[in-house]
């Protein structure tokens, strides 16, 4: 028999599913501390957890240890590299809150509106006091998601029978997926400058933490609400501290640095906290509970490895492509410009690539949208199609001496009239990583490695030693180079590795000095 260890407090659905399968000895027990509880069963077999921290000590105290899935979507509290390296599959639920997490948006919304929390604890003191707690409609009020993905697109779903309007922020919604859903697209800076209501559905990483700052709640309207039930880090603190003083900003929170009993640092800025209560529903616990044990059940019986986090690649592919993959893919992204909304991603993969199609797209799914969290290849064949993104894998031609190779192609709608394609291949040729192709400039083969740029350019005698010379007036050195010209367009494009990074300002100079058709860099 094998033992499964639920120490927290989890509906009793995992449990029954469990029990109901030969071969499995379930052990439930939310009261006794985590450690004690390890303690009492080093023979477990699997752990199935909540927000309980998983650390390298625990998986080392339990050496029969196989399988950890978290009833929920974010493995933060797992340890999950020192899982992998002791041979453990750790697994999660994502979906199965998120319905739960919306709604708790809307109920913040309605009670900051109405006041509902002081105004019962003034009549319950015995005092009647209407007229202080007069309070806000939602009707005609315009509200601004910031992040499309499925909880965000909840969040609209459930707030439209209160007849507002939605403008949201998502740098990879398709607008074809933004109008079914009934939200219009705009600029960050526009969202804070119009919305009444903001609600973040963001992810917290290098390029999120600290976001919310200065710059867009200056521009927020006098009064505004800003809803953030998704990661502490996305929101300067300090900044809101300083702007609310202000405006009036309202700030209703469920997410903090640390999940745990003690002093909040958002305390004297929170008009409404609660203690991450987003996920506590019983449905949502239920669902949770539900999928892991069957995530459990199919991982062990069918071999389904669909939501397994920390294992990176299958058996017999090499990590190497699975980087290559998610490095076209941020160049697609980047030629076609990070504001544009995709619309199609078509692949195809050459040679021995050709059977781990679906394990590839997700590095090239989280290439294109770089602010995503890490995902499962279920996680990123359900994002696209929350984001209205087509994919195709084209059936490849044999013939063709692609062995071993990976195309990228991207469109995106420049308007709504006019879309943009960008086409990009390559390869690994001795452990190395090589971009051999870009659009209509073929045969390239440079290593995509540090800071790089590229300028796409009408041909012309002089343009490299512009270029050059503006670097080297800013002391950056150029350490690579390639410089293909296209006969049929009259068209070049150079590709500069450069030995640090180059500011905007710089870049926007040299665009203007060889005049430049598209210009960017980008570090990899």
């Amino acid at each position: 028999m094998k033992k499964i260890l639920i120490p927290t407090k989890l509906d009793i659905v995992a449990k029954e599913i469990l029990s109901k399968h030969d071969g499995y000895n379930v052990v439930q027990d939310d009261t006794t501390d985590l450690e004690s509880l390890i303690a009492q069963h080093q023979d477990a077999f699997g752990l199935i957890v909540r927000s309980e921290k998983i650390t390298s000590k625990i998986i080392d105290a339990l050496p029969q240890l196989k399988v950890v899935v978290r009833a929920g979507a974010g493995v933060n509290t797992i340890d999950t590299k020192y899982a992998r390296s002791k041979g453990i599959d750790v697994m999660n639920t994502p979906g199965a809150n998120s319905n739960a997490v919306a709604e708790e948006v809307v109920t913040m919304i309605l009670a900051d509106s109405r006041h509902v929390v002081q105004a019962d604890k003034s009549t319950r003191s015995g005092k009647w006091e209407k007229k202080q707690f007069m309070g806000n409609e939602l009707a005609g009020k315009t509200v601004g998601i910031v992040g499309l993905g499925y909880i965000g697109q909840l969040v609209i779903k459930r707030l439209s029978g209160f007849e507002c309007n939605f403008i949201g922020f998502d740098p990879v919604i398709s607008s074809e997926r933004a109008e079914q859903i009934g939200v219009t697209l705009t600029s960050m800076d526009d969202l804070f400058s119009k919305a009444d209501y903001i609600s973040l559905h963001i992810p917290e990483n290098d390029d999120t933490r600290g976001l919310i700052g200065q710059k867009l709640l200056g521009l927020a309207k006098d009064g505004a609400t800003i809803v953030n039930c998704a990661r502490a880090g996305i929101i300067d603190e300090s900044a809101l501290r300083e702007v609310k003083q202000t405006k009036n900003l309202r700030f209703l929170n469920d997410v903090y640095a640390k999940d745990a009993a003690g002093d909040k640092s958002v305390a004297d800025i929170a008009d409404l906290m609660l203690p991450h209560l987003g996920a506590s529903t019983v449905e949502a616990n239920y669902n949770a509970a539900k999928r892991a044990a069957e995530e459990l059940i199919d991982l062990e019986e069918k071999g389904i490895t669909s939501f397994v986090v920390n294992r990176d690649i299958p058996e017999g592919l090499d990590q190497q492509f699975c980087e290559l993959a998610n490095t076209l893919a941020r160049l697609c992204r980047c030629i076609t410009s990070t504001s544009t909304s995709p619309k199609l991603i078509e692949t195809s993969f050459y040679g021995s690539l050709n059977p781990f199609s679906k394990w590839l797209m997700t590095p090239i799914v989280t290439g294109i949208c770089d602010s995503c969290d890490t995902m499962t290849v279920s996680e990123a064949d359900a994002y696209l199609k929350e984001m209205g993104i087509e994919h195709i894998n084209r059936k490849v031609d044999p013939k063709k001496d692609f062995e071993n190779s990976i195309t990228v192609d991207l469109t995106v709608a420049v308007d709504p009239e006019n879309d943009k394609h960008v086409s990009v291949r390559g390869t690994v040729e001795e452990g190395n990583l090589l971009i051999s192709r870009i659009n209509e400039f073929d045969k390239l083969y440079f290593e995509p490695a540090g800071t790089t740029l590229f300028f796409l350019y009408d041909d012309r005698h002089g343009v490299i030693g512009t270029i050059g010379q503006l670097l080297a007036d800013a002391d950056i050195n150029i350490e690579d180079m390639r410089n293909p010209h296209d006969q049929k367009t009259n068209r070049s494009l150079a590709i500069l590795k450069v030995n640090q990074p180059v500011s905007e300002d710089l870049m926007t100079t040299i665009k203007e000095k060889i005049k430049a058709r598209a210009s960017f860099c980008i570090k990899f």
